[in-house]
């Protein structure tokens, strides 16, 4: 179980809501909204005592045991070393042990053989972030929040994400994205921010109602017959 009660900074305000353990959560909102920060708060790494996990306060908790239970994947890779491999990149992100076995497959999963040893820093944006998921795979926290992974994939590979997001290969997710193509297809709960406030807290199918797509994206989309129509 997440929550988090009355957080506030120069950028959020009242921040508050809750997830069971068995929630996920699509977070909406225009650039600037505070949807990164939010995600930084719940993960603490921006230091705070607003939030807690499993009843437990977040600062209280050791740093061990907070990255049993929470993991942030950024929206960029960021690496210490230039010369990390694939390969060597999954198993640092390995917790407990490095299961070699669960390496392989999910390399061979993500169709990512040819780059299995080569250097991460000369993977293309979008090579980098199907890294970034099959890490946060391997690290297999309680608690996932992805900032914007699909931002720089392709077609066949969103479906690929959407998939590995919609399958029991990961716990409790929590998605921060752009694309409501991919939020309405995931049924997540929805939260959406505005200006560091919260607009929407609530079930997908009341977010997707046409009425509130006008009210959020200022007529810009309808949805029709189950699918999301961009009005140019």
């Amino acid at each position: 179980m997440l929550e988090i009660n009355n957080y506030k900074s120069n950028i959020l305000s009242d921040i508050t809501f809750s997830l069971q353990s068995d929630e996920n959560l699509i977070i909406l909102g225009e650039n600037g909204a505070g949807k990164s920060t939010l995600a930084k708060v719940l993960s603490n790494l921006i230091e705070n005592n607003h939030v807690k996990l499993y009843d437990e306060n977040i600062s209280s908790i050791s740093d061990t045991k907070r990255a049993d239970l929470i993991n942030y994947i950024p929206p960029k890779l960021e690496i210490f070393d230039e010369y990390i491999t694939l390969r060597e990149f999954l198993e640092l992100a390995c917790i407990d042990y490095v299961d070699n076995d669960k390496i392989s497959k999910l390399i061979k999963l993500l169709k990512l053989e040819k780059l299995e040893n080569r250097y991460c820093k000369a993977f293309s944006s979008g090579e980098k972030q199907l890294l970034l998921l099959a890490s946060s795979i391997m690290h297999d926290a309680k608690i996932t929040i992805f900032d914007e992974l699909t931002a720089n994939l392709d077609i066949s590979r969103l479906k690929e994400v959407y998939d590995i997001l919609n399958s029991n290969m990961l716990q409790q997710k929590i998605v921060i994205t752009h694309n409501l193509d991919l939020a309405y297809a995931l049924k997540y709960k929805v939260l959406y921010l505005k200006d560091g406030k919260i607009e929407f807290f609530g079930e997908h199918e009341q977010f997707f109602e046409n009425a509130n797509l006008q009210k959020f994206y200022n007529n810009t989309i309808t949805k029709i017959e189950n699918h999301l129509v961009v009005n140019l």
